[in-house]
């Protein structure tokens, strides 16, 4: 690709959230970050400054709404409407990490919806699109009423274990609700599925009950979407190996990692855990077993393509 883009109407900004993924993504593009500030006064409120003209423009931000996430949503809230009142001609929010994405139904009563309030806030401010990667639901697309382009991590997590080479393969859904993530891999890397049938009592809390598939003396690839406090995919990793499982490695598109997470998968059956930079790893988390990956080539090639409105759905073939 050419060191230069040639539309100078797109331009990509970046908040505080990923700052190292949006120069990549830039970077890809073939542009540079667009220059703003974001600050806060001393009582924490954010101010926010463009310091280039974006009249006319089709703005990308990059912003993944990952931890602190109240404080990068309302980072993104503002920097929309900086934007809109800035006269760009498009606002388009490119969020690797959608938070709240676990709570997008009443599991209970009197719960609120939160991924769809996410949705409602981020129209309302003025966002004409968003690009984002591996909802933790998928049907959280129909929450919006803006184009949503939905990538997919599972490409990019399969090519990766597709160069090791490995002979007797598993694909493992650590639970019922990623079988369809799963099979996806397991097609693209032509191995045979199994799932983790497990109960959770309490939010946070995994109990492994039994293992559907045939993983004797199979290498055992575990898949999710998010990894939070490792608390299921580790419980997942050390029954497979107990029931017969060569090794184990597990991967996922969103490393949130919170918690005593770093510890437990330190400790656990994990040979490598496998994962994206759609969060940034800070240093105290990278570890011997963690490998990241860079999702900016999606990302960047999802951005050109929107702006020259070809197909982004090639993207997942």
């Amino acid at each position: 690709m050419a060191s230069t883009y040639k539309d100078a109407a797109l331009k990509v900004f970046t908040l505080n959230s990923n700052r190292k993924l949006a120069g990549e993504i830039a970077e890809h593009i073939g542009t540079t970050l667009g220059k703003c500030t974001v600050t806060s006064f001393s009582d924490g409120e954010i101010q926010i400054n463009i310091e280039e003209s974006v009249r006319g423009c089709d703005v990308y931000v990059v912003q993944s709404t990952s931890t602190p996430v109240n404080q990068h949503i309302m980072e993104l809230l503002i920097m929309i409407d900086a934007l809109k009142r800035a006269s760009a001609r498009s606002i388009n929010i490119v969020m690797p990490y959608y938070g709240y994405a676990r709570q997008d139904r009443k599991s209970r009563s009197r719960e609120p919806i939160t991924a769809k309030l996410v949705a409602n806030l981020l129209e309302t401010s003025g966002a004409d699109r968003v690009i984002t990667l591996d909802l933790h639901a998928p049907q959280i697309q129909g929450f919006f009423d803006v184009p949503i382009d939905h990538l997919q991590g599972v490409p990019i997590l399969s090519d990766y274990f597709e160069a090791k080479n490995f002979d007797d393969l598993i694909i493992v859904s650590p639970d019922h609700g990623g079988v369809t993530r799963t099979r996806k891999m397991a097609d693209r890397l032509k191995a045979p599925i199994g799932i983790i049938d497990k109960r959770r009592p309490r939010p946070n809390v995994a109990e492994v009950m039994n293992i559907v598939g045939n993983i004797e003396g199979k290498t055992a690839i575990l898949i999710d979407d998010i990894i939070d406090t490792a608390g299921t995919i580790t419980l997942a990793a050390n029954a497979l190996i107990e029931n017969g499982a060569k090794e184990v490695y597990a991967c996922c598109t969103h490393p949130v990692l919170s918690g005593p997470a770093m510890e437990r998968i330190e400790s656990s059956q994990i040979k490598e855990l496998v994962i994206t930079n759609s969060i940034p790893l800070p240093d105290e988390k990278k570890i011997d077993k963690v490998t990241q990956l860079s999702v900016a080539p999606l990302i960047g090639e999802a951005i050109i393509r929107v702006h020259e409105e070809q197909s982004v759905s090639i993207l997942f073939d």
